[in-house]
């Protein structure tokens, strides 16, 4: 609990801060504190069945592992003799303090239950700290009070508790509260700013939990946060504890009585009369117990049992322990039963990412020594193996990245300020990547508008050339085969040969072998350029007919069908096929 309204009166110094506040900081934290905080979020049976509370300290745990915030759990050892009151108190559900236990002289403090429900949770918590490389320190009594001595002690940046008497015990910056929603924030208190606004010291503190009540002291009936801390303020830090330790709390009654004569109203002044009976009680029946009791709480919150700093206990607190995998994993899959790529997803990216910050601290401390070494000569490994794409994350830059030796997981996404701040050679080396794949695309495009005119122009020109070659292979191929064919008829007759330009030759058109022919031989073979985009002229029929010769023999003539001189359909056909092609280019360019 701490000091009673002590919360409410430093709510003007409570900071709301993100999360990344906690970067590369050491917190210790009062397990005890988180337990209940989660316990209280799942309170039915079913959630403490499937260990709500602990799946809830495991993501707490691991969002500060992502930032490269040390963690050192603190627990709660024996329960003070000061505490035992107000301990069997709560037990017993508010019933009154015995004599016996207002006599603290002779009473020791008291081992806690260590079978009960909530010291196995501790237990589990520790287990899984433990896999995740974070120490535990076990308290010699009050674990706010080891928190406070490890703060101010500068052996931590900070303490996470709820209990607000950890400021009395001596702790300087209190991280009362952490939610991971919204990017994740932290309420903090700063004991410079209590000093500042406030103008409350440690001592003042300790004053008010003797006015207001605490864990060590009921405080005065009928005294509210106002009146004790004008009181307090009054009297100033430095001497209201030498005040308390010589009058008790006689001096009060003496700061509310030269009160009275200001603007009070009736209620405040029915409750200055019940404080005055009050304080006349204890001043004439109790005062030297009731000041005794009094220096025991000073001396409770001034000197508390704890591990000094130089103990071994501490040095292992708060010595660095590798990452379990492996336990990890058992522990998930014993308490959350989740399969072991599950974990993985969950844990490794942040491991990753705290890793890269712990190498980001090594180059920024090189660079304040003047040593700034080449990525490849650093003596560590840089965690980055490569950049592979830019994203964004909730409106904030960050690259997805490919990671060196780190089993289990091969990308992940990390902030790009954090990259920049670690390797920004790796950047530079992306950034040159993505500019040589913009040129390769470039190129793959095609050439621009003008060059595509001058190439379609220039594969038209190949096509009609080729169109040109092939209907020239095929007039020079049947030249070729009717030469051979009036060679072969010649040499069988064993004839002369015979002028067929002379007109005396010619049969009566008139008669049925009679028949129209042209000039024949290879020197009247003329080569023709034929348009194939244009229509095939009409075929020129040859045919030759038998006559005799008035003076010999008669001579065969060689009668050509209209097969022969026909174009072969295989080069009708590949010409086609070319016009077409020709054109479904022109198409698809225009």
């Amino acid at each position: 609990m701490g000091v009673k309204n002590l919360w409410d009166i430093l709510e003007s110094c409570k900071k709301t801060l993100p999360l990344h506040h906690l970067q590369n900081k050491r917190v210790c934290i009062d397990l005890s504190c988180w337990m209940v905080q989660l316990q209280n979020v799942s309170k039915s049976h079913s959630c403490m069945k499937e260990k709500v509370y602990l799946r809830g300290l495991f993501h707490r745990l691991r969002a500060l592992i992502a930032v490269n915030c040390t963690i050192v759990f603190v627990t709660d050892g024996s329960i003070p003799a000061i505490k035992l009151s107000t301990y069997r108190r709560r037990l017993n559900s508010g019933s009154e303090v015995t004599q016996d236990d207002r006599n603290l002289q002779n009473v020791t403090s008291l081992r806690r239950n260590m079978g009960s429900e909530f010291s196995c949770m501790i237990k589990e918590a520790k287990v899984l700290g433990m896999a995740l490389g974070i120490a535990c320190l076990d308290g010699i009594e009050e674990a706010e009070a080891q928190c406070a001595l490890l703060n101010s002690e500068s052996l931590c940046d900070g303490c996470f508790t709820s209990d607000s008497d950890v400021f009395l015990f001596g702790a300087r910056t209190v991280y009362r509260d952490i939610c991971l929603g919204d990017g994740g924030y932290v309420t903090c208190y700063e004991m410079t700013d209590v000093e500042r606004q406030l103008g409350f010291g440690r001592n003042s503190l300790i004053t008010l939990a003797l006015l207001l009540g605490c864990d060590y002291s009921q405080g005065v009936h009928g005294l509210g946060p106002e009146s004790a801390c004008q009181i307090v303020k009054s009297v100033g830090d430095n001497v209201v504890l030498q005040k308390v330790a010589s009058e008790g709390l006689s001096f009060v009654k003496k700061k509310r009585s030269s009160k009275k004569q200001g603007a009070v109203s009736k209620c405040n002044n029915s409750k200055e009369n019940s404080l005055d009976h009050d304080m006349n009680v204890n001043g004439s029946k109790h005062d030297s117990q009731r000041d005794d009791q009094h220096l025991q709480v000073i001396d409770a919150y001034l000197k508390p049992k704890c591990h000094s700093a130089d103990s071994d206990a501490v040095h292992r607190a708060l010595a660095q322990y590798p990452f379990q995998r492996a336990k990890l994993q058992q522990i998930c899959a014993q308490f959350f039963e989740w399969p072991l790529d599950k974990t993985d997803e969950y844990i490794l990216p942040k491991i990753a990412e705290r890793n890269l910050r712990r190498f980001c601290n090594l180059r920024s401390t090189s660079s304040d020594l003047e040593l700034k070494l080449p990525l490849h000569k650093i003596p560590v490994k840089c965690p980055v193996s490569k950049i592979i794409k830019h994203r964004k994350v909730q409106g904030r830059d960050c690259y997805e990245v490919s990671w060196e030796d780190l089993d289990g997981l091969k990308t992940s996404i990390v902030p790009a300020d954090l990259v920049e701040s670690a390797c920004p050679e790796k950047i530079v080396e992306f950034e040159e990547e993505r500019a040589e794949r913009k040129k390769q695309n470039h190129r793959k495009t095609g050439p621009k508008k003008s060059e595509k005119g001058s190439s379609v122009t220039e594969i038209d020109l190949k096509l009609q050339r080729l169109l040109l070659d092939i209907e020239l292979e095929s007039s020079s191929v049947h030249n070729a085969s009717f030469s051979s064919n009036v060679e072969i008829s010649e040499s069988r007759t064993a004839a002369p040969e015979v002028d067929l330009t002379n007109q005396d030759l010619w049969l009566d058109p008139k008669s049925s072998d009679d028949i129209s022919c042209n000039e024949v031989g290879p020197s009247t073979a003329k080569s023709e350029v034929i348009d194939l985009l244009s229509p095939s002229p009409p075929r020129q029929s040859c045919m030759v007919s038998k006559f005799p010769k008035s003076n010999g023999p008669c001579i065969d003539v060689i009668d050509l069908s209209e097969s022969e001189t026909d174009v072969s359909p295989e080069h009708e056909r590949k010409a086609r096929e070319l016009r077409l092609f020709l054109a479904s280019i022109r198409d698809e360019i225009s």
